[in-house]
């Protein structure tokens, strides 16, 4: 039976190592401003999906996770020199667009808000001419 503590804590360690190499040893001008959001690890801890939200165009996003999947062997090394594990997760990049639907979300909200507003202000409007 997996270990979910254990997935929890490696993805968080992954999360964070991943971040500080992207941020400082991926050299590929394709990889832009790009966050790692989460990594989710198998329960046999050999494969990682590593989630990520890139800043751009869709173009761009495409491009920073080419980027990223042509970097995965570098990545899986260098985290392999980081950590003491019996086997590295194969790393699978998955643009994250949560942060963009939040957003989205929340846009729509306040477009709601507005509308409320302007529709009770009109009534009020109206009651007064009354």
């Amino acid at each position: 039976m997996p270990n979910l503590h254990r997935q929890e804590k490696l993805g968080e360690l992954i999360t964070a190592e991943l971040s500080d190499l992207i941020r400082t040893r991926v050299k590929d001008p394709r990889v832009g401003f790009a966050s790692i959001t989460r990594v989710e690890v198998s329960g046999d801890l050999r494969h990682a999906k590593v989630f990520v939200s890139v800043m751009g165009t869709d173009e761009e996003q495409a491009a920073t996770i080419k980027g990223l999947k042509n970097a995965g062997g570098f990545l899986r090394h260098e985290l392999a020199q980081r950590l003491t594990l019996r086997y590295m997760p194969e790393l699978a990049f998955k643009l994250d667009t949560s942060i963009e639907e939040g957003a989205r979300i929340l846009d729509l909200i306040n477009q709601v808000e507005r509308e409320d507003q302007a529709l009770a202000a009109q009534q009020q409007q109206e009651n007064t001419i009354e």
